[in-house]
């Protein structure tokens, strides 16, 4: 009796860690996998006449979306095929955060026309018709006393600015910087976008292959289910298994469900960052290099970081325009000489009011700023102290890109150390699942064993898979750090 009870406890110790091992294998995101065996004790399936398919039975051909929910994806053959390069070609042409940072680019070209204009000479013409009381003044509203009379004129005048000791000259410079800086800042945002393309692009990959594994693992598991109910029928197996095997179909079938669901959120994802305001589906594919080993010098990488990233030159450019602006405002306290004359002619006038028809003069003036609260010292002072905090945010700026060059080259290494570990685990897990498979065929292990195996294989095949593809997204990621992003 104690026996028997101990065999029993040890068969529901089985079951139930059977149900963990598959709990914890649904768990994870599945890959493809091998094909299922034949069912155990084939010699005593022979004797009662039971048919079943063979290990080979279920092929990747096989329809894979069986026993689910329809989705509204569109089919593969009416997809349209899209690689990387074309879905950064595509997102700069389409993004509107490019558009947003072209148009402000050609914005700031015109702030620095603006400026650069106080140094060109102001020319303007006016004619001029009055019909009057000849000789009245005007009495009321104004401080003058100008006497009105019934003439008809034109003429016109100008104006040029000498010197101000540097102050426009100063101003002209830094709008040419900030023109600069606003064209970098529109290549970085180019590089932000051709980089977020790159990570949604690999994401809906990787979500596009976990789905067809997800769907491919619900055949498995229907078949693996339908195997253990005929040997139930026979007599061959217990209802625990049965029921062990269609715990697994559920939870095949919950996952099919959620790589459904992450395939087309990374989708939607990806038609965001490509300026798409609709649903499109694409058919991925990867026109990324082999697999390569990143640079070894990451000493060269640092100093081409600093000479090429455009977000560090438009911080540079911007410190730059920060110290013109303040050597600007200091030169406001110093004198403007400018030139400025007149010329026109009275055709209709009073006679003996006007000795002549025309009238012209030119002249220099002088403005010498004496004393107005302070006012251009302070605004000198504060220029002084935001070219200085400008300075030090180029600073912060370049030890963040040293910092992330050397993040991003440690990640690309240890990702491309990966996937040589990871296919060297699938190598391994391929051979562990075939040998359960013999064994389950000759009836020496329990579906505990095959499904411990399968687990193993396909978390290792999730790995390699996964290692490509994050491999190839680092590569990305440092190129971006680097400033080369091709």
């Amino acid at each position: 009796m104690m026996i028997c009870l101990k065999k029993c406890m040890g068969s529901v110790a089985i079951a139930i860690m059977a149900m963990t091992v598959t709990a914890d294998a649904v768990s994870q995101t599945p890959s493809h996998r091998e094909e299922l065996p034949n069912a155990p004790a084939s010699q005593l399936l022979a004797q009662t006449g039971v048919q079943l398919s063979g290990a080979n039975s279920v092929s990747a051909t096989t329809t894979p979306r069986q026993n689910q929910t329809p989705s509204s994806s569109s089919s593969p053959a009416n997809r349209t095929k899209l690689t990387r390069s074309q879905a950064e070609q595509m997102a700069i042409k389409n993004n509107p955060q490019v558009s947003v940072a072209r148009l402000l680019a050609l914005a700031q070209h015109q702030v620095y026309r603006e400026t650069r204009s106080s140094e060109l000479p102001i020319a303007n013409a006016a004619i001029t018709g009055v019909e009057a009381e000849d000789a009245s003044r005007i009495s009321a509203g104004s401080l003058t006393a100008s006497r009105l009379f019934t003439h008809a004129g034109a003429g016109g005048g100008f104006s040029q600015l000498l010197t101000d000791f540097g102050k426009t000259r100063n101003l002209v410079a830094s709008a040419v910087l900030q023109d600069k800086a606003q064209k970098a800042n529109a290549l970085a945002t180019q590089f932000d976008v051709e980089l977020a393309t790159d990570q949604a692009f690999y994401n809906a990959l990787q979500a596009q292959e976990t789905l067809k594994v997800a769907q491919q693992n619900v055949t498995t598991r229907q078949t693996l289910q339908s195997q253990v109910n005929q040997m139930t029928i026979n007599k061959l197996k217990s209802t625990l298994d049965l029921s062990f095997a269609d715990v697994s179909l559920s939870q095949a079938k919950l996952l099919s469900l959620d790589a459904q669901n992450n395939a087309d959120s990374t989708m939607a994802a990806l038609d965001a960052v490509l300026g798409i305001d609709h649903q499109e589906e694409f058919e991925l594919v990867d026109d990324g290099p082999d697999t390569r080993q990143p640079p070894p010098d990451i000493d060269q990488l640092v100093q081409a970081s600093l000479k090429q990233r455009p977000d560090l030159q438009a911080t540079q450019f911007s410190q730059q325009a920060a110290e013109k602006f303040s050597h600007a405002q200091r030169d406001q306290m110093f004198p403007t000489i400018a030139a400025s004359g007149t010329v026109g002619s009275v055709p209709i006038r009073p006679s003996q009011y006007y000795t002549t028809n025309w009238w012209g003069g030119i002249g220099v003036n002088i403005n010498i700023p004496v004393f107005n609260g302070f006012l251009y010292s302070a605004q000198a002072k504060e220029a002084s102290l935001r070219a200085q905090a400008a300075s030090e945010q180029t600073r912060d700026l370049r030890d963040r890109i040293v910092r992330d060059v050397r993040t991003a080259w440690l990640t690309a290494n240890t990702s491309y150390q990966r996937v040589s570990v990871t296919a060297e685990l699938l190598k391994e897990a391929d051979l562990g699942l075939k040998l359960a498979q013999t064994r389950y065929q000759m009836g020496l292990s329990s579906i505990v064993e095959l499904s411990q195996a399968e687990y193993q294989q396909t978390d290792a095949a999730i790995g390699n898979a996964n290692a490509q593809y994050q491999y190839r997204l680092a590569l990305a990621t440092l190129n971006y750090q680097v400033g080369s992003v091709p």
